[in-house]
C-alpha cells in the first residue's frame, strides 16, 4: 500500500501541542504519512514557552535534503522559521527540491504569547518565503504584522490586506478569524480570482494550543491527497473545527490544552 506523504518544516513542542508534533497527529488523523524537518526544540508547555533552541542551518539542510532524496512527498507544510539563516536553508532546499505543495503558516507568536520568530527574520520571510508558497495561513495578528498595519476589522478590510500579502508572491492566502469577533469563526481564503468567506460556529474553550499549526498541516494532507486549493481548506477547516469541538473531552495542562486531533477515533 502507497500512502499519500506530507513533509512538516517547524519546531518541536515538548508537550506535543503544537508544532510538529501537532504536525504528525494531523497527519496521520487524516490517512497521511508524515515526515519531518526540525527547525527549533522549544521547552513548552500548555502554559507558555520557557526556553528555544535553534537547530543549526546545515542541519536543517541535512534534515530537508534526506526527506526528498527518498520520500514522494505531495505537500510540505512550514511552520516555526525563526531565524534568517534557517529560512535561507528552507529556501534553497525548496528550489532544489520543487515539491508540488508549499503550505506556509508564518508563525510569530505562540498561544501563549510567546515570540517564535526573531524580529530580524520578518522580513526573510516576507521576500524570500512567501514567494514560494502555494498557500499562506496568518492569523488575523500576523497578517497585520506582515503588512505593518493594524489588525483588520471587517470582511473589507481583511481582503484588502489579503489581496496586499498576495502581491507578496504566494498563490493563495487564506486569513484566519479565530482572534476575531462574533458569534461564527471566518476564515477569508483570497486568490487571483477573488475572496471566498469560510464560516464556522464560534467554540467557547481555551483548549485552542497548535491551533494554527494543525490548520496549516491538515491542508497540506488534503493537497497531498490531490484536492485543489479550495477544497482542500474547506476540509482542513471543517477538521480543525471538530478538533476543537472535542478539546475538551479530555484535560492536558493547567493552560491553554490542545485541540483534539483524533477526535474520530475516541
Amino acid at each position: 500500500m502507497t500512502a499519500p506523504i506530507a513533509l512538516t518544516i517547524a519546531g518541536s513542542d515538548s508537550s506535543g501541542g503544537a508544532g510538529i508534533q501537532a504536525d504528525l497527529k494531523t497527519f496521520a488523523s487524516l490517512s497521511v504519512y508524515g515526515a519531518s524537518v526540525i527547525t527549533a526544540l522549544t521547552a513548552q508547555n500548555t502554559e507558555g514557552v520557557s526556553g528555544i533552541h535553534q537547530m543549526p542551518a546545515e542541519f536543517v539542510t541535512a534534515q530537508i535534503d534526506a526527506v526528498f532524496s527518498d520520500l514522494d512527498v505531495g505537500a510540505v507544510k512550514i511552520g516555526m522559521v525563526a531565524q534568517p539563516s534557517i529560512i535561507d536553508a528552507i529556501v534553497a532546499g525548496l528550489k532544489r527540491w520543487s515539491p508540488k505543495h508549499v503550505v506556509l503558516d508564518p508563525v510569530m507568536v505562540a498561544t501563549s504569547g510567546d515570540r517564535l520568530l526573531a524580529a530580524e527574520a520578518v522580513e526573510a520571510l516576507r521576500t524570500k518565503l512567501i514567494p514560494l508558497a502555494s498557500v499562506i495561513t496568518p492569523n488575523l495578528p500576523e497578517a497585520a504584522a506582515l503588512l505593518d498595519e493594524p489588525v483588520a476589522a471587517g470582511e473589507a478590510a481583511v481582503a484588502s490586506q489579503g489581496r496586499r500579502l498576495l502581491a507578496m508572491g504566494c498563490k493563495a492566502v487564506l486569513i484566519k478569524g479565530g482572534h476575531g469577533e462574533g458569534a461564527e469563526c471566518i476564515d477569508y481564503l483570497i486568490g487571483t480570482s477573488g475572496t471566498i468567506a469560510l464560516a464556522a460556529p464560534r467554540i467557547a474553550t481555551k483548549n485552542t494550543h497548535g491551533t494554527g499549526c494543525s490548520l496549516s498541516s491538515a491542508i497540506a494532507a488534503e493537497l497531498a491527497k490531490g484536492a485543489g486549493m479550495e477544497t482542500a481548506v474547506r476540509n482542513a477547516k471543517a477538521w480543525v473545527s471538530a478538533a476543537i469541538a472535542a478539546a475538551d473531552r479530555f484535560s492536558v495542562g493547567r493552560g491553554h490544552g490542545p485541540i483534539h486531533h483524533f477526535h474520530k477515533f475516541y
